[in-house]
């Protein structure tokens, strides 16, 4: 989970491929890769002028990954859960813009995932909880249990997953019918359809279930007719993915990999009903045929103005360990932008938002007086930071060096770029690639400065024993969309400090990553040197294949690529390859540690900050648990008083 990032313009694992094919410019998630596909490049760091095996030494000691296992006062606070469960009243939600998606075969903004939520189930799923931990960990959703080699539902060598389903989820067709089995196999058919640009989707499967990538190339080919998809799909199977009975599900892998789970907790996962083969996949007659498995259905819905959810008649509450069904009714309005959203809130005439957060200016004052209304929300994300581009030929190749890029981290403010993002409030700085609450996330810093303000002196001294006493002149593409420009600025007047020029070029911000990061030719004609771009996990917790394969898989580098600087160090991928592969838990997190530590060492790029979002509902709304993947309330646990 996994474009654009989210509400941010960060890219996501799998969105930014989205973004190419599309031009998408609104919030996605993050650009998921598996070791088939992923941004990657072909140099070795060693190759373009400097060794990977050198580099200063880490002077903070290493902490745990695990997060702290509860909310501060203000954050439980908000949750506002004393008393019993209310059952009743109508929700009222309000925001800006549309989903990009509404069928699971191809949504992937963090406002999707808030509505699939409450109309759709997956195999697993993340339960909502004021624990950290808890809320990133992986439960059984429509599954009985998770498979391990102790309950037989995991083999020996860690490649057949065999899942048993609960018989009392139920489908809100006329009449109910159980979900079955069949059901979650057409579900993975349907993302390989050729018609959405649902690169979010196959991302995370191909390569990784058996006979996945035949199957997608095949539907390829199909044409985008509704007789000839259901024909295709009714006629063709995923070798590793078979319905061994109507309760049981079995998914065999080409690779063990210790993700899968985490994987399939994406709403890309939920099961299809039947009656979807009727419909081109997210086709507006589809959007007004969706049928759900979850709490509330989609009674209403208007493009780009409005939902109406209800309660589903054919859902249990024996059948769902993680949603409940408080409400009666569930009004989302499209439209308002970010100050109306937050004003009809503290009004009283909204509850909740949708795809806004509290504006930055209003942070600082609902923070003094402890305003139960508000929390604020850890994003686990890296956004944004500074990427270099290892290929240019500018400056007689100098960011091919290892040297000049330690040099260069040593240039940036990272709390003059926090302030832009509303400070100490809303934000820490990050001297990694891996945020908390990631796998392999351990505090060190390797270029430490004063207060995390840069060290101009030390950047100049560095760069002059790299052979650069003059300094250099870098090529800088940035969006002139939202904090963008100010980023740019305070980073073009850091380096300055240092003897760098920085000469910035404004770009839309949907040609930022398909017409310059990812386009190697862009990259090797040296149309950049430096950018500013943010990244998304998909999902938290063991999320290597969405943060460090994406990013630093340097054995795919081309078109599309995520890995936008041409980063390739054998250390890295060999770790990678351990991450991913792997069933020691353990195993997983060192090695995800250790390629964190290495690109590091290498100056891959500058990590700036890790984010937080501060969220707000009315005084009626409780229970209100943020979901880390949506980043926002999950809608199925709220309740509401005075209703």
């Amino acid at each position: 989970m996994p474009l654009l990032s989210r509400r941010t313009g960060v890219i996501s694992t799998l969105a930014i491929l989205a973004m190419i094919a599309a031009a998408c410019s609104s919030s996605p998630k993050s650009p998921s890769a598996s070791s088939s596909n992923s941004g990657t490049e072909t140099s070795s760091v060693s190759s373009a002028g400097g060794g990977s095996s050198s580099g200063p030494t880490s002077s903070a000691s290493s902490t745990s990954s695990a997060q702290s296992s509860s909310l501060t006062p203000e954050q439980l606070a908000n949750v506002n859960a004393s008393g019993s469960p209310v059952t009743g009243g109508t929700l009222k939600i309000v925001g800006n813009a549309d989903v990009d998606h509404l069928d699971t075969a191809a949504g992937y903004y963090t406002t999707t995932y808030t509505l699939e939520r409450a109309f759709t189930r997956q195999l697993f799923a993340n339960p909502a909880s004021t624990d950290p931990a808890k809320a990133i960990s992986v439960v059984p959703d429509v599954a009985t249990e998770l498979p391990t080699t102790a309950n037989g539902g995991l083999s020996a060598d860690g490649k057949t997953y065999t899942i048993h389903l609960r018989p009392d989820v139920m489908w809100n067709t006329s009449p109910a019918r159980p979900v079955t089995a069949q059901d979650f196999v057409l579900g993975f058919k349907r993302l390989c359809n050729p018609t959405q640009n649902s690169v979010g989707a196959p991302g995370y499967y191909e390569g990784v279930i058996v006979g996945m990538t035949e199957y997608c190339d095949a539907f390829a080919k199909v044409k985008p007719d509704v007789a000839d998809f259901k024909t295709f799909m009714t006629t063709h199977d995923i070798s590793g993915i078979k319905a061994v009975d109507n309760s049981t599900i079995q998914f065999t892998l080409v690779n063990p990999a210790s993700d899968f789970p985490n994987i399939l907790t994406l709403p890309f996962g939920s099961a299809a009903p039947v009656e979807y083969l009727n419909y081109l996949p997210d086709s507006a007659e589809f959007r007004q045929h969706t049928i759900s498995d979850g709490p509330y259905y989609i009674a209403s819905y208007t493009a780009g103005q409005s939902y109406t959810l209800k309660p589903n008649p054919a859902w249990k509450q024996s059948s769902d360990p993680i949603r409940h069904q408080y409400l009666s009714e569930i009004d989302v309005t499209l439209g308002p932008d970010e100050a109306a959203v937050q004003q009809q809130i503290a009004a009283g005439t909204a509850d909740m938002e949708w795809d806004t957060t509290v504006p930055t200016a209003d942070v600082p004052q609902l923070k003094a007086t402890k305003d139960p209304r508000m929390g604020i929300y850890a994003n686990y994300d890296t956004n944004p930071f500074e990427i270099f581009n290892l290929q240019s030929p500018n400056n007689g190749g100098a960011l091919g060096k290892v040297a000049v890029r330690q040099a260069l981290e040593y240039a940036v403010d990272k709390t003059a770029i926090g302030k832009i993002y509303g400070g100490p409030n809303l934000n820490t700085p990050l001297n990694q690639v891996i945020p908390p609450g990631n796998v392999g996330y351990k505090e060190f810093n390797l270029y430490q400065t004063p207060n995390d303000a840069g060290d101009p002196a030390k950047c100049k001294s560095l760069l002059a024993a790299a052979g650069y006493p003059n300094g250099l002149t870098l090529k800088d593409p940035y969006r002139t969309s939202g904090k963008h420009p100010d980023v740019y600025q305070s980073i073009q007047a850091d380096f300055a400090k240092c003897g760098v020029k920085v000469e910035g070029f404004p770009v839309k911000a949907s040609d930022f990553y398909g017409k310059y990061l990812s386009d190697p030719k862009a990259a090797k004609q040296g149309t950049w040197d430096i950018a500013e771009p943010g990244w998304v996990p998909d999902w938290y917790g063991n999320n290597a294949r969405s943060v460090m394969e994406p990013l630093f898989d340097g054995r795919h580098y081309g078109p599309g690529s995520t890995d936008w600087g041409d980063y390739n160090n054998d250390t890295v991928n060999k770790d990678i390859d351990t991450a991913l592969t792997s069933t020691d838990p353990a195993e997983v997190d060192k090695a995800m540690h250790e390629a964190d530590m290495q690109v590091m060492k290498d100056a891959a790029f500058i990590p700036f900050q890790t984010q937080s979002t501060p969220l707000f509902h009315s005084s009626r709304v409780h229970n209100a648990i943020e979901l880390p993947s949506s980043i926002n309330y999950d809608i199925t646990n709220v309740w509401l008083s005075g209703s």
